[in-house]
């Protein structure tokens, strides 16, 4: 959301056809604390699947306590198996439904006790909420995680309406997909599911598992007239050999990325200078849908669904 400091302002910005549009940059470290001082008991193998998730503009758009997502599996398998697939392809979907822009993998960490790390996120304007989670293991339907962390003050005047740095406890999550109440209890589907729930018994306790911090490294504040990487074109779509950037208004682009439905990068192509038309080699791709995301070097971003044929 665009954020204003008064209504004179809004009604300049839409007279000149423009708005501002921030992005800013965080470091974020995720710090377990996975023991038996703090929890009735840690299993030997105990460790951690990949923190994964998402920058997004909707609040409890991969989960919400108390409430059953019927039409979703993400975080049941990261839960359960610690497997991102599904997760991946619903951040994917939501990233082609203007709901989110990119995805996050911090990877794993093999013992209880650890720290993940991501390093210089870009988070926009347009999608300020950041959620990530993280299997406990090994456990029924057990995970870690933040959901729908906003990271936009709501004062413009210091550090373009970003957070500065700031640390929040983690806490351990049921899915609501198992009835296990141990580590290693056997598979006991819950039917009907239930809302995911923090964990309050035993051997959690309640305790916090971890700690969250988000750096705030930096932002820009740039203006631009009514959004124009928007109207940048992309052709032929379906397409079989090659595909066309069609970037008339010479838009300085920093990158054209394609993914794959499973939410992993297959292109990477830099673009450096400004250029009318940029040629997209497909080959090398297996037929079907892809993402092509266009990122500015200012900061705003653009995803399109594609048909490799």
């Amino acid at each position: 959301m665009k954020n204003f400091t008064s209504l004179l302002i809004v009604l300049i910005s839409f007279s000149f056809g423009a708005f501002s549009q921030s992005t800013a940059s965080y470091n974020i470290s995720l710090t377990t604390i996975w023991n038996a001082e703090n929890h009735t008991s840690v299993p030997v193998s105990a460790h951690w699947s990949a923190l994964v998730g998402a920058t997004h503009n909707m609040e409890n758009e991969f989960f919400e306590l108390g409430v059953v997502s019927p039409n979703t599996n993400g975080i049941k398998d990261v839960a359960e198996l610690g497997n991102n697939t599904n997760f991946m392809s619903e951040v994917n979907t939501a990233i082609s439904n203007s709901k989110a822009d990119q995805w996050i993998n911090a990877g794993g960490i093999g013992s209880a006790i650890g720290t993940f790390t991501i390093n210089s996120l870009q988070v926009s304007e347009n999608f300020p909420l950041i959620t990530l989670v993280s299997m406990v293991a090994p456990s029924p339907d057990w995970f870690i995680g933040v959901n729908s962390i906003n990271l936009r003050s709501g004062n413009n005047s210091i550090n373009n309406g970003w957070k500065d740095t700031f640390t929040l406890d983690v806490f351990a999550y049921d899915a609501g997909t198992d009835d296990g109440t141990d580590y290693t209890s056997a598979n006991a589907i819950s039917n009907p599911r239930v809302g995911v729930f923090k964990i309050t018994i035993s051997p959690i306790n309640g305790n916090k598992m971890g700690t969250i911090t988000f750096t705030y490294n930096s932002s820009i504040l740039s203006t631009l007239s009514n959004n124009p990487i928007d109207n940048i074109k992309i052709y032929p779509n379906p397409a079989k050999e090659q595909i066309k950037v069609s970037n008339l208004q010479n838009i300085n682009l920093k990158s054209v990325q394609i993914y794959n439905v499973l939410g992993r990068l297959v292109k990477d192509i830099p673009t450096s200078q400004n250029s009318p038309e940029i040629d997209i080699n497909l080959t090398g791709l297996n037929k079907g849908m892809y993402l092509l995301k266009l990122n500015s070097i200012g900061g705003d971003s653009k995803t399109n669904k594609i048909i490799v044929k």
